[in-house]
């Protein structure tokens, strides 16, 4: 794996491929459309659970590889940006790959009305800025680079390096083109926090994550919304959704609105295959709202597609 290897997409499933592939010994450069703090990744909520992300038996499989390696990191929270959290995932069977993985689950108790069953456990979560940061400092470390760049098509790619990763999330739409690419629309409002300590996640209509700066109140998954700007009503209406569970929430001040389109795909794409005759391209995208989560076994299975 000493070639250069040039991954297109500066996400969290681009730096994380990144990353492995430069600690394993390849010449790694990320080309990256935007800044890290300015992709979809930047504005996540981001708690390490599988969402809206297919296939089902390989999302278990990543999800538990990337859990390890979070569970790592998270020696080191004001470094990473990880932390381990517990919380209640409301309507959740206490049965599944996904849940057995999880040290200490246990079926939740004391729910609030409206939820008639849950699991409570100990997650990552992830203060997503200050996760890319790592990320790409981690990366510099391994001798790997980031540069800010259009990119039009992966030919350009090409051109330069014998391997291509394409981690380029909703770009893939255009980039391979994919029209199985499509956006999720995800509003999401933080606000200062009244002394929250637990997460808790009511389905998509509702939920309520603490970080360091603040609780990320959502959200909302509007599929093939491109709206990038947030909506005032969109925004009131999450506050009085996280209100019922936390009603303190309902006059905590607002410090920021967010909003994130997941690169949704029926399947994720993670495979292999010859772009010319002197090119090897791996795809490993569409993700959705699982890229935080499935992102270290993503990375993983990639180094291994390579060789």
């Amino acid at each position: 794996m000493g070639a250069e290897v040039i991954v297109v997409g500066g996400g969290v499933i681009g730096l994380t491929t990144a990353v492995v592939l430069a600690e394993a010994g390849s010449r790694v450069r990320v080309w990256a459309a935007e800044p890290a703090a300015r992709t979809t990744s930047a504005v996540a909520g981001a708690i390490c659970w599988p969402y809206r992300i297919e296939p089902f038996e390989k999302v278990v499989d990543w999800s538990v590889r990337s859990l390890r390696r979070y569970e790592e990191i998270a020696a080191l929270p004001r470094e990473t940006g990880v932390r381990l959290v517990t919380g209640v995932m409301a309507d959740e069977s206490l049965t599944g790959g996904w849940v057995d993985a999880l040290d200490g689950a246990r079926a939740a108790t004391d729910l609030p009305d409206g939820c008639a069953a849950g699991v409570q456990a100990t997650v990552p979560v992830l203060d997503m800025p200050v996760c890319l940061r790592y990320l790409s400092g981690r990366l510099a470390d391994a001798g790997g680079v980031v540069e800010v760049r259009a990119v039009t098509g992966l030919a350009e790619a090409a051109a330069e390096a014998p391997v291509v990763v394409n981690c380029s999330g909703l770009g893939a739409r255009a980039l391979v083109p994919d029209e199985t690419v499509y956006p999720v629309r995800g509003q999401l409002v933080v606000v200062e926090n009244p002394g929250i300590e637990r997460w808790f996640v009511a389905g998509t209509d509702a939920y309520v994550i603490p970080h360091p700066r603040g609780v990320v109140l959502g959200g909302t998954a509007d599929e093939h919304d491109w709206r990038r700007e947030p909506d005032p009503e969109t925004a009131a209406r999450i506050v009085e959704r996280c209100a019922r569970f936390h009603p303190e929430l309902a006059t905590a001040r607002v410090l920021e609105h967010r909003v994130g389109l997941r690169p949704a795909r029926p399947t994720v794409r993670l495979e292999r295959e010859l772009f010319d005759e002197s090119t090897v391209l791996v795809h490993n995208y569409g993700h959705g709202g699982g890229g935080v989560t499935a992102a270290w076994g993503c990375a993983e299975d990639v180094a291994a597609l390579l060789g």
